[in-house]
Order: C-alpha cells, then structure tokens, then sequence
C-alpha cells in the first residue's frame, strides 16, 4: 500500500499537482517547471510538412525557369532601349579641356574657373532627359560621414540651429558660430555648374533649358527639409547669428535667392546630396530636360557643347566627375543587372530539372526492372 501511495505521489508531482501538504507547506515548496499540458508548449499544434517528390520538386524547377527567363529576357531589352550617354570632365588627363582647372583649383580658392567640354550625340534623345553628376572613388558610406549630420537641424528645429549635435564635429561650429547646414555631408557639397548647348552647323549655339526643380524626393522636399520658423521668407533673419560651411562659399540662405521655395535647406540641389550614396561611384540628379511638346528629339543628335564651373576638386582623393545624359523607362534608369540575373537563376532552374528528369528518368528504370519478378 505504502509504495502504491509513493507511486501515486510522484505521478501527481509530474503532472505539476502538489500534494495538500505540499501546496500549504509554505515557502519551501518547489514548484514544477514542467511546461502546462497545451496543444502549443507541448507542441502538438496540427502542422504540414512537405513531402519532397519527382513529382513535386521536378514541375517546380520547370515553373520557375519558364517564369523567369521571359521576365529576364523582358527586363533585359527595355534596360538595353534606355539611352545613355557619359562624358568624363575630371581633367586628369593634359589632353582635357579642363585640366588646367583640375590642376589649379582647390577649396581655398577664390575663384572660380571654367572649362567648354565638346561632344557628340550620335542617336536623339526622346522623351524626358535627365541629367546627372557622377563621382567615383568618393566613399559617402563611410560610417562617420553618414552621422555626421543634424536631422532636427535640416527640419528647421531653432534650437538645434543654435546648437547643432556633436555628431557634427568637426563641422560643428566655426570661429564661435554655430554652422548651418553642420556636418562634413553638408561641407562636401557638390557645388559644379553644369550648362549645356547645342551647336548648330552654322557654328551658333542655343542652351538647352534645365529644369531645377522636381530631381529631390517629395517626402525629403516637404518632410524631411524645412526652413526654420516654417517660413520661406526672410532667410536672412532665420538664420542669423549661424556661419556657413567651411567649404561653402555662400551661406544656405543664397543657395537660390531668386526662388524662395528653393533656398535655405529646402533646396534641391542640397536635398539631393544630403542623401548619401551607398557605394563609392554613384551618380546623382542634377537636372531635368522637359520633353518638347511637338514630335522632335528632346536632344536632336548633333554636337554639343558642356559648359563647367569647376568648383569642387577631387584629385586629392584621386576622384573622377563626369556627367551623365539618360532617359528612363517603367523600371527606372539603365540598370542590366536585374534581366541577368533573372534570366541566370531561370536558365539554372531550368537546367537543374532536366538533369533532375533525366536522373530519375534511369534510376526509376532500373528500380522498376529490380522489382519484376523471374
């Protein structure tokens, strides 16, 4: 009876049940850790696992090849019909029309110098143009460059206009004077003028209209950016008792006076820099070129002529500029990369089933022959 009892007891001590005189035994009962007898903790809840076959794994290889090659193929075209074209201006090279300009210019100059890059379209661009500056071997990733900015700042916080963050050093403030825009994404501001003109065959030229306007993200534009006092007007007395940035040569106030929905930390030029680059080559919109509105080329085929203000060096960083023409399409930019590895994971896909086919084809051949009977 007694080991009945016994057996009994330690039954109920498994299932998480004390006994009456444990349960009012006081603070030296040991409670069980065995989890409560649910379907989820004792993980009983109904579940499906697949059943890998030939006759699942095989359709599927197939599906997804057939799927995917098309799409690839499609991708691939319609990136192959954008229109591109690059000028490299850096002037490295002693043949380049601006390597005098490369040569001699650097941040502490107070000039600024100017160089006429020639080139020739050989196709016409259609549709919208949009123009582009490229920078390589320039590492916008870097993880202190990327901190080193005031988003309470940029959104027009006065506050922090007064007293930017300490992520900003060593931009944050000069000869006593808080800086605004603060930090060295803001001091490295790309700051060339790019202009461009069509030359006719009678030697004259006509100047192609960039449009300034429309190249920043509207949430950075209306969101991210503001002005501070919320107001656009008066910049001059918003910003009082700041500095502009060591490399800047104007204050954010005249980075466009002339519009006033482009000025101050609003403008687009700044949005679009403000938002870094992952990798070190990278290009960034300038301008846009506006479709005519009758049926001839935005851009006609003929030569041209790129008119650069060179203010922003790169040879010590051994950098290269360039400027980039390009129409776009409903995936974007030219971009080859997603056709091909669309069509590289179909086409192993693809190849996979049929060896997969023809090895299940054999061996279920020979297991058949195993099993017929003499």
């Amino acid at each position: 009876i007694a080991a009945m009892m016994a057996s009994s007891y330690n039954a109920k001590e498994e299932d998480g049940h004390h006994s009456s005189g444990s349960s009012h035994g006081g603070a030296g009962a040991v409670k069980s850790k065995k989890p409560d007898n649910t379907a989820f903790k004792q993980q009983r809840l109904p579940a499906w696992q697949p059943i890998l076959t030939a006759g699942t794994v095989l359709p599927a290889f197939f599906v997804i090849g057939l799927i995917f090659i098309p799409i690839g193929i499609g991708l691939y075209v319609t990136s192959n019909n954008i229109k591109e074209f690059e000028i490299d201006y850096t002037g490295a090279e002693v043949s380049s029309p601006c390597f005098n300009c490369a040569k001699n210019f650097s941040w502490n100059s107070t000039t600024s110098c100017n160089c006429s890059v020639p080139f020739t379209l050989e196709q016409p661009f259609e549709s919208n143009v949009f123009m582009y500056y490229g920078l390589s071997n320039f590492y916008q990733n870097h993880r202190r460059y990327v901190k080193s900015r005031d988003d309470s700042q940029l959104n027009g916080d006065r506050s922090s206009l007064k007293n930017p963050s300490k992520e900003c050093e060593p931009y944050r403030t000069s000869d006593g004077l808080p800086i605004a825009p603060c930090g060295a994404i803001a001091n490295s501001l790309f700051n060339d003028t790019l202009e461009l003109y069509y030359i006719h065959s009678n030697g004259s030229s006509t100047a192609i209209p960039l449009v300034k306007k429309g190249i920043a993200w509207w949430t950075d534009k209306h969101v991210k950016f503001r002005n501070p006092g919320g107001s656009n007007n008066n910049l001059t007395a918003a910003f009082q008792g700041t500095t502009k940035p060591v490399n800047w040569r104007k204050p954010v106030y005249e980075l466009d006076p002339s519009d006033s929905d482009n000025n101050g930390f609003i403008n687009e030029d700044f949005i679009v820099w403000m938002r870094t680059a992952a990798l070190p080559t990278f290009r960034k919109l300038y301008r846009i070129i506006q479709k005519k509105p009758n049926m001839t080329p935005t851009l006609p085929s003929g030569k041209y002529l790129l008119e650069v203000t060179y203010n922003y060096p790169v040879h010590s960083f051994d950098g290269r500029k360039r400027m980039i023409l390009s129409t776009i399409s409903w995936m974007g930019g030219k971009n080859p990369f997603l056709g091909i590895a669309y069509i590289t994971v179909g086409s192993v896909c693809f190849f996979l089933g049929v060896v997969l086919l023809i090895i299940h084809h054999k061996y279920d051949n020979r297991n058949n022959s195993a099993d017929i009977p003499n």
